[in-house]
């Protein structure tokens, strides 16, 4: 991968750092750099990409800290090895969840002197994060503050790209299930229940998902930069004027309700307005996620600081959502049933690189119904490169596919009807027997965790364990989380559950309705990676007993595509492993090959078929 220079960079955000027209009455001794935009978003646009500009690093979690002498960034096991080779000597990479590598607030109390001042954009640093950091230092002498400006746009200047000002579009209520009026009556009943007069929502997924509009400001992401506020008598959307065309200002105006349309910026002065004097009675209801900068607008008294109803109203899908998902990831399996059969063809001949192999899959997606773009970009990895886990081939690393060693493809796709991220991890050639079982201990934590049965309440951090266990019981382990939540023609990665060994004090717990992946993986640094991923739904079950009437879940795989047999050990499955790969495979064929017929791919049905024999 690429190395940045970013010698001037630093020497430049490092004079700015102690120029007081732009960080406040006095100079700062460290500057915070988050990832995020602010809106608190996983991945973002281009012009928000400050930490990726500073350091080189361009991974989707990362946090930077520069001091007057150093330059650390935090990142996690995703992007170690990434991290390592994009990021110059200027640079200190701290191993984010190792037990030996500080927190952020702990590494500043220790590198700082008594009395020096922390800068960062409060828009950016998400008010639950600006208050662990700042009861820290201030503990220790310290003091965090917002600066006048973004130091890191500064020194971008003029190169640093413009927002984007594409124009959103509308989704039909056949694909929503619900018409935005009746989310925003979903949403004033929660609010009557917390004793809310207004609702604040920031993360763009949500307000998406409440207006039933969608847009393309962050790549792969259907969203749009805006922020909404829910009242009891009014509903108010801040957006860019010129993103709304025609037909989305009728569409925001239904059974007598009109949403009102302000600046995007207009966002801190109206809630500030709420509370001239202090002396409004009415609650506001915010995320913690929510920024610093507009949280602080609120009178602490007058904030109920929780996760917003629209997360979660959002995360549990309803009948039609549930339909689309599933029509989408038949469609989607089409396409990489028609992918697999021409690399099994292509791959031989020598010609194909990962960036090439990658762009013919997005051709066959582009090629079903309903498909807008991809959900992220796509992991074409070969070799070594399948051990950095989110790789991202570039020219300068673009490798050939080859028949001595693993392919490893993720990707996943937009539709109007769903999203879809599946993985599947493939040999040409003839895998070595130690790449045989490792494979085959990472499909049978897919199998453990598809099949396991639960208690409502049960939080992803407690089921984790069931895809880790056959890879424990021989020494081995991933660094990366085994499932998220997918949106519905929303975000590949949706909160607020999720399976991973990190528990944390906001763990929700994993309810039917909700759409999961079930990913583990192995990765050799040098060598290969592997990693088998399905996405799951949330469903009840009907137990043999229900200890207090708590009720069971268990989850139904909805992704469709064979898992190769030459990749597998049998010798290390057990009969009911055995007869649940069969049955997948038989779902494949049966559903998927129905899709296929329709859509005359005879090749590729011919080579699902192949590929779903049963295993004895």
């Amino acid at each position: 991968m690429t190395m940045k220079n970013t010698s001037g960079l630093l020497q430049k955000l490092r004079s700015l750092m102690k120029a007081k027209q732009y960080i406040g009455s006095d100079a700062i001794q460290a500057y915070i750099i988050p990832s995020g935009d602010a809106h608190q978003s996983e991945y973002i646009a281009a012009c928000d990409c400050r930490r990726a500009f500073m350091s080189g690093f361009t991974g989707s979690f990362g946090t930077a800290i520069i001091t007057e002498d150093v330059a650390a960034m935090w990142t996690d096991g995703r992007y170690f090895l990434q991290a390592g080779q994009q990021m110059d000597s200027n640079w200190t990479l701290m191993k984010h969840g190792l037990k030996d590598t500080p927190t952020q607030e702990d590494w500043l109390v220790k590198n700082l002197p008594e009395g020096a001042r922390v800068g960062v954009d409060s828009f950016l640093l998400a008010n639950d994060l600006w208050k662990k950091f700042s009861t820290t230092l201030t503990g220790a002498g310290l003091t965090l503050v917002p600066t006048v400006v973004n130091l890191v746009d500064l020194v971008w200047g003029d190169d640093r790209p413009c927002p984007p000002t594409d124009q959103v579009m509308v989704l039909d209520t056949k694909y929503a299930g619900l018409s935005w009026t009746e989310k925003v009556h979903q949403m004033r009943d929660a609010m009557t229940s917390k004793d809310a007069q207004y609702l604040v929502l920031t993360a763009l997924d949500e307000i998406a998902w409440l207006f039933n509009l969608r847009g393309s400001d962050i790549e792969y992401n259907p969203v749009f930069f805006a922020y909404a506020v829910v009242s009891m008598e009014s509903v108010h959307l801040f957006i860019d004027d010129q993103k709304l065309t025609e037909e989305s200002r009728a569409h925001l105006i239904q059974n007598g309700t009109k949403v009102d349309i302000h600046e995007y910026e207009a966002i801190q002065q109206f809630l500030a307005d709420l509370y001239p004097d202090g002396s409004n009675t009415g609650k506001t209801w915010i995320s913690p996620k929510s920024s610093y900068a507009l949280v602080s607008c609120i009178p602490k008294r007058k904030c109920i600081l929780q996760g917003t109803p629209a997360m979660m109203s959002k995360a549990v899908k309803n009948k039609t959502e549930i339909e689309g998902m599933k029509n989408a990831h038949i469609r989607d399996a089409v396409a990489l049933c028609e992918y697999f059969n021409w690399l099994e063809k292509e791959v031989p001949k020598g010609q194909l690189t990962e960036i090439s192999a990658s762009d013919k899959l997005e051709q066959l997606r582009r090629e079903q119904e309903d498909y807008v773009s991809l959900s992220f970009a796509t992991i074409s990895s070969v070799g070594s490169n399948g051990a950095i886990i989110h790789y991202k081939a570039t020219p300068e690393t673009d490798t050939a596919l080859n028949t001595h060693g693993m392919y490893l493809c993720d990707s996943g796709g937009q539709y109007r009807d769903g999203t879809t991220d599946v993985t599947r991890t493939m040999h040409f050639g003839t895998p070595s027997a130690y790449q045989k079982e490792c494979f085959t201990r990472v499909l049978k934590g897919v199998i453990s965790l598809a099949t396991s049965v639960f208690p409502n309440g049960t939080t992803g951090a407690m089921v984790d364990s069931f895809a880790r266990r056959s890879l424990w019981e021989v020494g081995l382990d991933y660094l990366h989380g085994t499932g998220h939540g997918v949106g519905a023609f929303l975000n590949v990665h949706e909160g607020p559950q999720q399976i991973s060994s990190r528990i944390t004090a906001h763990d929700a717990a994993l309810e039917a309705g909700i759409f999961m992946s079930d990913e583990p993986g192995y990765y050799e640094d040098g060598e290969f990676g592997i990693r088998i991923e399905n996405i799951v739904l949330i469903k009840a079950i009907e137990t043999k007993f229900n200890f207090r009437k708590v009720g069971f879940l268990t989850f139904e795989t909805v992704t469709l595509v064979p898992i190769q047999s030459k990749m597998i050990d049998p010798s290390l499955l057990s009969e009911k492993e055995v007869s649940w790969l069969n049955n997948y495979h038989a779902q494949c064929r049966e559903i998927v090959g129905a899709e296929l017929k329709k859509q005359g791919r005879t090749e590729a049905l011919a080579w699902m078929y192949r590929e779903t024999e049963p295993l004895g």
